[in-house]
């Protein structure tokens, strides 16, 4: 008979906290690179604004990257980020319980997120890189 202390396998308790925390290194991930997109589009501009002799105030000159465009993919990456972070914590608290009780569904509610996620950031950066070009 189990008691309280031992889970019904360690092992698949194991599995399912290594998922989360790569679910969870993942979403720090996504939130890093929508950051890093956001900061790096105002270095673009300043960059291309003192290299085309306009200063740093001469904003938004040649083929500066519209910072617009890359501040709102990086609030939305920041936030997808955050977002999946949550959804991981009830997926591995759900996953937790359907182990105990031996009735495990898998859900591909992250999966899909994340492969629209990855997605979106592609499409974009498509996007925003002819428009550079």
């Amino acid at each position: 008979m189990r008691t309280q202390r031992e889970p019904a396998n360690r092992r698949v308790h194991m599995a399912n906290e290594r998922t989360f925390l790569a679910w969870v290194r993942t979403s720090i991930a996504i939130m890093a690179f929508g950051f890093v997109v956001e900061r790096f589009a105002i270095f673009m501009n300043q960059l291309s604004a003192i290299l085309c002799g306009g200063g740093v105030d001469g904003a938004q000159q040649g083929g500066a990257v519209p910072s617009w465009k890359t501040s709102w993919v990086g609030l939305f990456l920041v936030g997808l980020g955050a977002l999946m972070g949550v959804l991981a914590f009830v997926r591995y608290k759900k996953t937790e319980r359907q182990i105990e009780e031996g009735s495990y569904q898998p859900s591909l509610v992250l999966d899909t997120l994340l492969i629209i996620a990855v997605a979106c950031v592609g499409i974009f950066l498509v996007i925003l890189l002819s428009h550079t070009v």
